[in-house]
């Protein structure tokens, strides 16, 4: 079973890195993008074929590993 995590920083927390690439694209002529925001997309391969089971392990990989819970959301997708 593959699984996809998306992680992104919180609303409330300021990402320079997403600040950086708005205004590159900027400077590349596309200054009609008002912000942008940036994560982390991670695919994982579970051998496991309950579902059930399987979710509730990648969420406490994404609690103890994947995500840094105190700035960052995540959200699984199968």
């Amino acid at each position: 079973m593959k699984a996809k995590v998306y992680v992104t920083l919180k609303k409330s927390v300021l990402d320079p890195q997403g600040k950086a690439v708005q205004h590159a694209l900027s400077t590349l002529g596309y200054g009609d993008v008002q912000s942008v925001r940036m994560g982390k997309y991670i695919e994982v391969e579970l051998n496991d074929k309950d579902r059930a089971k399987a979710e509730s392990n990648l969420r406490a990989m994404c609690e103890k590993l994947l995500a840094n819970t105190v700035i960052e959301e995540y959200r699984i997708e199968f």
